[in-house]
């Protein structure tokens, strides 16, 4: 498989959005090449308890919990994105002539977000079925994890999504665009970007709630930064261990 672009080649946001697809799209091919969409599916949704597992708190406060939520489903979900894929990449073109910058910049950084992650994601899927049936899943997890990246390229992800998160912020902050964002309903679904239009207005609506983003997404880097550091350096079984407590502890009442 081609090593994610650090670079696209093309110029302008739209042919940054169609390299960071065009290689999502060839991950894909690449999975069902190789069988290997359980396995995937698998990583995902491991990875999906953890989240929830870790942002319990957040997930249960009232000022975080939409916020939260979209980190969880819109970013580090185990959802499957083909209809948003489809229209980025179909109609990219038009994401810079209907959206204004700010929010074109958000469309580029969840691409490049989305490729990263499902290089890592299949990548990590190859080695979980390297492993016998009988392996504990949060074994299997660390152990896949570390034969997959290093730990460059997991904070490479994780700056992403800090990123995209402190975009998301400013254009919240901005005065307006809430309105804005509501007259370009008509013209997104006729140019066929309603999965981007409604991405941005679920991020916008997460995001107005927080009354101290900083400290949303200071939660989120300080615990990431934990994890990658534990998953690439503490003893195997300690780990596999701590990951089995957080997701007893998101089952206890």
């Amino acid at each position: 498989m081609p090593a994610v672009q650090n670079e696209p080649s093309a110029a302008g946001a739209a042919g940054k959005i169609r390299d960071h697809l065009s290689y999502v799209s060839s991950v894909h091919l690449e999975t069902e090449r190789l069988g290997l969409r359980m396995e995937v599916c698998a990583v995902k949704q491991f990875q999906a308890e953890r989240f929830r597992a870790t942002y319990r708190d957040l997930l249960a406060d009232a000022q975080c919990a939409p916020a939260a939520h979209f980190f969880l489903e819109e970013l580090y979900g185990a959802a499957e994105f083909e209809e948003r894929d489809s229209q980025f990449g179909r109609i990219a073109g038009a994401i810079e002539r209907v959206f204004p910058a700010s929010v074109v910049d958000i469309a580029v950084d969840l691409a490049a977000l989305h490729a990263l992650t499902e290089s890592l994601d299949h990548r990590m899927a190859a080695h979980w079925r390297s492993f016998p049936e009988s392996t504990r899943p949060a074994l299997r997890y660390v152990q896949s994890w570390r034969r997959t990246a290093t730990p460059d390229d997991r904070r490479r992800q994780l700056e992403v999504v800090l990123h995209m998160g402190a975009a998301l912020e400013r254009v919240t902050r901005s005065p307006g665009l809430r309105t804005a964002l509501k007259l370009m309903r008509r013209p997104a679904q006729v140019a066929g970007l309603t999965a981007l239009q409604g991405f941005l207005e679920r991020g916008f609506d997460a995001f107005v709630h927080l009354r101290k983003t900083s400290r949303f997404l200071s939660a989120i880097e300080t615990r990431e930064r934990a994890w990658i550091h534990r998953l690439f350096e503490d003893e195997p079984n300690a780990v596999a261990h701590a990951l089995e407590a957080e997701a007893v502890i998101t089952e206890a009442p």
